[in-house]
């Protein structure tokens, strides 16, 4: 019995010394540079939810994509679906962003979307506020989190978000109190690419136009794939685009 507990610790140590190390991520921003080619892009498909801090609620689903210029995203085209099945789209290509569906109301009779100049941010609250394809973001992020293994968790004020993210910066969120704090996790993969995002935050004192939300938190779960994959983001003929509103 001696003799067989004896092989079978070295049977152990040898296998525990022969076992492959798991690698660690590549350097995340040099991964995403990397990807940014004019033309190339991101794919992602997202689940937001909202929480009063006793039920937790499936808001929307949310699939885009998000086309790159030389240095950031350039442009993106979103499909989001809501809680009650009401579909919506948002384009945001050349600085300018089109509304369809939900968004869109009180267009006129035969035109199908809405334009704006500005925009370029999250077209409303129940998507990712975290854009882990603009590389200053990134790395905001990143020196901001813990890692552990293949995972970053941290945490971001409002504040500091807006110094390094166009995506935010432009978005209805850049109104919020500046301390409001955003936590996240992110995954990333071998070759140091985001696969995974989730971010999490709780409306306090917010703008009286966004009274009704207070003391909500909203829950957002994104998952990236084909990075650096050939994408083509266009605006909406138009003929089916209007810049008035009836209503």
């Amino acid at each position: 019995m001696k003799k067989m507990i004896s092989a079978l610790l070295v049977c152990g140590t040898l296998l525990v010394a022969t076992a492959p190390a798991q690698a660690a991520p590549q350097d995340p921003v040099r991964a995403l540079k990397a990807k940014l080619v004019a033309g190339h892009g991101v794919h992602f498909t997202e689940i937001a939810d909202w929480s009063d801090g006793t039920d937790t609620e499936q808001a929307y689903t949310n699939k885009g994509v998000l086309q790159f210029d030389a240095k950031k995203p350039a442009a993106y085209d979103i499909v989001s679906t809501a809680w009650d099945e009401e579909k919506d789209r948002v384009i945001y290509i050349d600085k300018t962003t089109y509304l369809s569906g939900a968004l869109a109301e009180g267009l006129p009779k035969g035109k199908t979307w809405y334009k704006y100049k500005g925009g370029g941010g999250l077209p409303y609250l129940y998507g990712q506020i975290l854009n882990p394809a603009e590389s200053a973001t990134l790395s905001a992020l990143l020196r901001k989190g813990t890692t552990a293994g293949n995972k970053v968790t941290g945490k971001i004020a409002f504040k500091d978000l807006a110094k390094v993210s166009p995506w935010f910066s432009r978005s209805e969120l850049s109104t919020w109190p500046g301390g409001t704090e955003v936590s996240y996790t992110l995954t990333l993969t071998s070759a140091g690419l985001v696969s995974k995002l989730w971010s999490s935050f709780t409306a306090k004192s917010v703008p009286d136009d966004y009274s009704d939300y207070e003391g909500s938190t909203f829950i957002v779960d994104t998952r990236y794939t084909g990075w650096g994959s050939k994408v083509s983001v266009k605006a909406p003929n138009p003929k089916t685009v209007t810049d008035k509103l009836t209503s």
